[in-house]
């Protein structure tokens, strides 16, 4: 209840229609309460004693009664339909944020398939839970309690039936609630594993394929999807053995009430129309005690669902902006002191005491085995991880120094995957420079030799790409995200294996255009591939998260021996070493 009571704070904005739609609730209630008593009256008043227009003015009211329910209603529907869909749409939007903030130690924690499930489903039963909440959980009740007390009132020859159903009524709801709560608990549990699955087979499709592993797939999803069917047979059930045993119990207290009344009425004790009455009223006490069962089963199912949203909003991310950044202009000089690093504290690390400076303007070169620390190394300059232990600094600024924004904002980073978005070539692009010109993306494709396929596309930079943009080349992809990290200027542009895919004279042409367009900007570049690095200022030999060998292209070959195997090895597979 304490997360519940944690997200409250989003209903706050829309407090006047979660006040509206209760009262209209209570309009409604009040007038189906009314009714059985009318019906009563029209049947001992007036029919009884032939008085038409008696009849007619107490039809009159039903009406009127049925009428201003109506409008109660439909009031209460609408305000509650606002509250809730505002709600979950703010609530969504700030665990959108936070999630698009994690680092990747978060998003491992929480894994993808749960914090989709965060964003879907487990949003939808909070919608929902609220939405009830504001409807039924104030008809229940109300129903309840008011048809208890107009019976003591109007029927208390028959009140002893109650005092019976009505403990049987409220222990069967009370046992089955709690039981289907704890169902329902796991059920969302096998959901997480379920939509982790599907996550996880649809994004290795192609492996899956190429080693012929679609059957094993299938049964391990149909592992967890026989799971969440018991499971959800399991919730159901009990949910659906409710609604008959309270039937039957308030069919037993309808037979003993005409039992009862049948007995008055043949000694003028009693009337037809108080006997009708009570049983309509006895089944309101079945319907408030099961509309407010339904709700509280929704809790039951929501509470779990808050628990978790509120989880992933309190996550402490560990790459946070300062209080008081650094505001000054970046230039691009870049230092690593006794910088260490592990994904999982308690393993070996991935980096291991790297240190190394670059002057700003300059172009350093990274290469070596793979697995030896390569992109990790470059992922900690623009703060996508912070070190264990020792510093990055930028201008001689440890980088937790600036914001993540104006960090990043000064950093041109083309990763090792080429990650598209489904949407216009053009669009993509703009990830890099969001205000950026016509002008600007034709030169950026230029500069990324990307150009000449785009222009052979029917709608050019408006090209819509699929997701995953699998409608591309991995060369065409290699080369539209580093058109993406050139658009924006940088003062540091970072490229990650991104040529691994492209054809030798496309590389050339993009190191020409990088040579003459970002001759200001610092360049730090990985490759597997020699060719690609060895104009750079400095190289780093890359070897077990260490820095084997460092200096220029030809003092590592008369020094280095790793780089000399490497260069022998390339050679040998026909990899040109020069221009």
């Amino acid at each position: 209840m304490q997360a519940v009571w944690k997200l409250s704070k989003y209903i706050k904005p829309y407090i006047l229609f979660a006040i509206i739609a209760p009262v209209m609730m209570v309009i409604e209630v009040s007038m189906d309460l009314l009714q059985p008593t009318i019906l009563q009256h029209i049947i001992d008043d007036g029919i009884a004693q032939t008085d038409t227009s008696y009849i007619v003015k107490m039809f009159g009211l039903m009406i009127a009664t049925s009428v201003i329910g109506l409008i109660g209603g439909i009031g209460c529907s609408i305000y509650a339909s606002r509250t809730a869909v505002n709600f979950s749409t703010d609530l969504r939007q700030d665990l959108y944020e936070t999630i698009t903030y994690f680092s990747n130690s978060s998003k491992d924690k929480f894994t993808l398939g749960k914090l989709v499930t965060n964003l879907t489903s487990d949003m939808e039963m909070l919608q929902r839970a609220l939405t009830m909440l504001l409807k039924v959980f104030v008809r229940g009740p109300m129903m309840f309690i008011g048809a208890i007390v107009i019976v003591f009132i109007t029927a208390r020859e028959l009140f002893p039936i109650l005092l019976v159903v009505v403990p049987i009524l409220a222990f069967c709801m009370y046992y089955f609630t709690a039981l289907s709560g704890k169902l329902f608990h796991k059920v969302q549990k096998v959901v997480d594993m379920v939509n982790t699955k599907v996550q996880e087979n649809l994004a290795g499709i192609r492996v899956i394929k190429a080693y012929n592993r679609k059957n094993h797939q299938i049964e391990q999803f149909t592992e967890v999807n026989t799971q969440l069917m018991k499971r959800s047979m399991a919730a159901d059930q009990i949910i659906g053995v409710l609604a008959p045993l309270t039937m039957f119990v308030v069919n037993l207290g309808i037979v003993a009430a005409l039992w009862m009344g049948a007995i008055k009425v043949d000694n003028n004790t009693l009337q037809v129309g108080v006997i009708l009455a009570f049983i309509n009223y006895l089944m309101m006490v079945m319907q408030g005690l099961m509309s407010s069962s339904m709700v509280l089963v929704q809790l039951a199912r929501a509470i779990p669902s808050a628990g978790r949203i509120v989880e992933v909003l309190e996550e402490n991310t560990d790459l946070t902006s300062p209080l008081k950044p650094e505001i000054k202009q970046i230039q691009g000089s870049i230092s690593f002191e006794n910088v260490s690093f592990s994904y999982l504290k308690e393993t070996e690390s991935v980096l291991k005491n790297i240190s190394f400076h670059v002057n700003a303007g300059e172009t350093v070169g990274i290469i070596g085995m793979t697995g030896s620390g390569k992109s990790t190394l470059v992922k900690m300059i623009p703060r996508l991880f912070d070190p264990d232990s020792g510093s990055v600094k930028i201008d001689g600024v440890p980088i937790g120094s600036y914001s993540l924004e104006h960090l990043r904002q000064s950093i041109g980073f083309s990763p090792q995957k080429a990650t598209l978005f489904s949407k216009t070539i053009a669009d993509n692009l703009r990830y890099g420079k969001s205000d950026a010109t016509s002008e600007d993306i034709v030169q950026a494709l230029q500069s990324a030799n990307a150009k000449e396929f785009v222009d052979k596309l029917d709608a050019g930079t408006e090209h819509l790409l699929t997701q995953g943009a699998t409608n591309l080349s991995g060369g065409q992809k290699q080369r539209l995200a580093m058109a993406r990290s050139f658009i924006r200027k940088p003062s540091i542009l970072i490229l990650d294996d991104v040529t691994s895919a492209v054809d030798s004279i496309s590389e050339k042409t993009i190191q020409r255009a990088i040579e003459e367009q970002f001759s200001d900007a610092t360049k730090v570049i990985v490759s597997s591939k020699i060719s690609s690095i060895r104009h750079a200022d400095q190289i780093l030999v890359m070897d077990d998260g260490k820095i084997a060998a460092q200096g220029t292209h030809e003092q590592l070959l008369q020094e280095s021996i790793l780089y000399q195997e490497m260069a022998k090895t390339q050679a040998e597979k026909g990899v040109t070493l020069s221009e």
